[in-house]
């Protein structure tokens, strides 16, 4: 981290530096990494101590300085300090850590603006987007990605504050919940390209409507860097209606748009084949593309990725690789052939629209469709009528055997049962009671099995039964 002393910290941050024990020659050296686990802090790290819901970061200060840590980032001195007592180390003084790992990551990202950055923003498909555009990018530059999915107040600018000088750009999810959050991060990042997915029924209970998630996620907008781009999926009703800028040219994919996919052939859980098609005013380009990642919203995502890399001026060639090369992430249509099910681990996160996409690849299966699925979170008042729906369309859509779990899933157990009398279905209150019964609801050998459901339900427990 080049130029990070505690002086330059402090003064981003806006804290004081009230200075400890030191070793060597610690009051002018650069930090190597910012943490915010204590777990991983080490010679040269700064720690910014947090306080959580399970633990306070203030509780291990002693620890990280005996692990060599530079610096701390804290809201008070460790007990004792100040009262005859010598401080351990360095600590930089602030109000609040977390608005300070901010204002961090923002003076960071002005030292780091050599980089260009692509953020990934929309209510599905962040992740495998993100996994897609870097995937295409690091064929001809040296990428960072965000790792996993930590693209809140806090992941953002841990994923900021990862960028060294040999990179030359980066791919940045973006998530919120709430109003203002993404202007928040926006403001962090300064992307050069925006890749904007979708907009969907997600976190509703703070948005309110789907007016209310394109304005909470537009909030990024006016954070692009002048010249840059916007891209759009042309597909998305609500995203057809942002118009143009003068500070930012706008790129559709998708159906209509000016990046687009022709000839697809769907080769089920291997994936897809596509013709990409890609116009700009008279000028167009077309190529293949194999698609590994199965299901048709994959195609779509790869078209993002293909319009971040044109933007980008990479070759068709390389986008392809890119492309081709991209793989799937744990939980997120991960097929794992057990020898007994075939198991689609998509059990990250969910929502009504997220649902439907993962029971339309469950359709494209051999062998017997069975659908696991729980409750969606932050669906606001409408999340019975949301789950109900979820529920009728698995009931329709060719799943052969539907098992719930969870207490907004019984709207889903109940409308699946009126869509289609025949139906195989069952219901658990509860994640315990599923996993206590699982063995008893009729999976058979052969059984291709999807297992979806919001994080904080844990279906990652049932995926784990699976396979073992």
């Amino acid at each position: 981290m080049k130029g990070m002393s505690l002086e330059k910290i402090a003064e981003a941050v806006g804290g004081w530096l009230e200075y400890g024990r030191t070793s060597g020659n610690q009051d002018t050296a650069e930090a190597v990494d910012v943490v915010i686990d204590s777990r991983k802090a080490g010679k040269g790290s700064v720690f910014v101590a947090t306080r959580g819901e399970r633990a306070d970061g203030h509780d291990y200060i002693g620890q990280v300085f005996e692990k060599g840590a530079l610096g701390v980032i804290c809201e008070k001195l460790p007990e004792g300090a100040g009262a005859g007592e010598e401080l351990p180390g360095h600590c930089i003084v602030v109000e609040d850590s977390f608005a300070a790992l901010r204002k961090l990551a923002k003076y960071y990202r002005a030292q780091m603006s050599g980089v260009r950055i692509v953020g990934i923003v929309g209510s599905v498909g962040k992740t495998s987007t993100k996994e897609l555009v870097a995937s295409v990018l690091e064929q001809s530059y040296n990428t960072l990605k965000t790792e996993g999915n930590l693209n809140n107040e806090i992941g953002v600018p841990l994923t900021i504050l990862r960028l060294r000088d040999e990179h030359e750009a980066a791919v940045v999810e973006m998530g919120i919940n709430h109003f203002g959050e993404m202007d928040r991060l926006g403001d962090i990042v300064k992307p050069d390209a925006v890749v904007m997915t979708n907009i969907g029924p997600c976190h509703l209970e703070f948005l309110q409507d789907l007016d209310g998630v394109l304005r909470a996620k537009s909030e990024v907008f006016r954070h692009i860097r002048k010249g840059g781009t916007l891209i759009l999926n042309a597909e998305d009703e609500k995203l057809n209606t942002v118009s143009a800028s003068p500070d930012y040219r706008i790129v559709r994919y998708g159906h209509g748009g000016d990046v687009y996919a022709e000839d697809t052939r769907n080769k089920g859980l291997e994936g897809s084949e596509t013709d990409i098609v890609c116009k700009n005013g008279d000028d167009e380009k077309r190529f293949h593309a194999a698609v590994h990642l199965p299901g048709s919203h994959m195609v779509l995502n790869s078209l993002a990725a293909t319009a971040a890399g044109l933007t980008f001026g990479m070759e068709p060639e390389k986008i392809c690789a890119g492309i081709e090369a991209a793989k799937p992430m744990k939980g997120r249509s991960n097929i794992i052939n057990t020898g007994k099910y075939l198991v689609i681990d998509d059990c990250y996160n969910a929502n009504p629209k997220a649902d439907c996409a993962a029971i339309d690849l469950l359709g494209t299966a051999l062998g017997r469709k069975v659908a696991i699925l729980g409750d969606m979170f932050e669906l606001g008042d409408d999340a019975p009528e949301l789950h109900a729906g979820v529920g009728k369309y698995a009931a329709t859509h060719g799943v052969d055997l539907l098992i719930c779990a969870g207490q907004l899933s019984a709207n889903m157990y109940e409308a699946a049962k009126r869509a289609n009398t025949s139906l195989t279905a069952y219901y658990y209150e509860t994640l315990e009671m599923l996993l206590n019964d699982l063995d008893k609801a009729g999976l058979k050998n052969g059984d291709a099995v999807l297992v979806k459901a919001s994080h904080g339900m844990c279906f990652s427990k049932v995926v784990d039964t699976l396979i073992l």
